[in-house]
């Protein structure tokens, strides 16, 4: 399927599979996933009944540490892994603290692209840039913020719900180093993860089903997400289950405490 877009050539958007971003969308409610995502969806729900709240507890937790890092002074945020445009967007959460704030949003799907102009529209203090690139090619990604950030001056790189899409074979690791590796001291990095510390059962199906559908899901540990932090500064209360995380700066997702959250976030400080 293609989409035109105003001064763009048509995106080519592949609906024979399902694609991490839709069904994202389709677990907040949203309307812009095609029926191979939904079905994927409701195999997910079959396993667990909670992965929508999931979904809004890391949504929840990126407006939550968004907040936290404006009001601490932080001015630049790269975002990589965008997703589909759900309000309130990255850009609304900095620009209500700091108006004058800039933000890259990154993404490689096409149909991301396809509603980056909903991402865009940011204060007339602020600046809201949209770039597809693919946290693969972390060079792409840096030389395309660079364009907008002053890389000079620190930067919040936020990575949410993203790196579990990541595979060790592809680097996972190595990509977050060399990302953060441009980035000035005082810079930040902002993650979620799913993991399969809590459901294991659950957890290994959900990978089977989603690679037989060609989606890889990399479930890591605690300690393997943790490393994504070596070398830098976790701001308190470190590395938690990603709803009681500063839980005081947002309001609770309904049914977040009704049973596991199988995932882990944190925010850390290159100092």
């Amino acid at each position: 399927m293609e989409f035109a877009m105003n001064g763009r050539p048509p995106v080519e958007i592949d609906t024979s599979r399902p694609h991490p971003a839709r069904m994202y969308d389709w677990y907040l409610g949203g309307k812009d996933n095609y029926p191979v995502d939904e079905a994927m969806g409701k195999q997910m729900l079959a396993l667990d009944p909670r992965v929508p709240v999931m979904a809004q507890v890391n949504r929840a937790f990126m407006h939550r540490s968004t907040r936290w890092l404006a009001e601490h002074g932080v001015r630049q945020f790269l975002d990589i892994g965008t997703g589909i445009p759900t309000e309130p967007n990255l850009h609304q959460i900095a620009q209500r603290v700091a108006p004058e704030a800039s933000v890259v949003y990154c993404d490689n799907d096409p149909i991301v692209l396809a509603h980056a102009a909903a991402l865009l529209r940011g204060t007339p203090e602020g600046r809201t840039e949209y770039l597809q690139a693919d946290v693969r090619d972390p060079h792409a990604v840096v030389e395309g913020a660079k364009k907008v950030l002053d890389f000079s001056r620190p930067v919040a790189l936020s990575l949410i719900a993203l790196l579990h899409f990541v595979s060790d074979e592809d680097g996972a690791h190595a990509l977050v180093q060399r990302l953060m590796s441009e980035l000035p001291s005082g810079s930040y990095l902002v993650v979620t993860h799913a993991t399969a510390d809590f459901t294991p059962e659950e957890s290994k199906a959900a990978t089977e089903k989603l690679k037989a559908a060609g989606v890889t899901l990399a479930l890591r540990s605690r300690e393997e997400f943790t490393r994504f932090f070596d070398g830098l500064e976790l701001v308190d209360p470190g590395v938690e289950v990603p709803h009681h995380w500063h839980p005081e700066l947002g309001d609770p997702i309904p049914g977040q405490d009704d049973g596991v959250i199988p995932g882990y976030g944190a925010v850390a400080r290159k100092p």
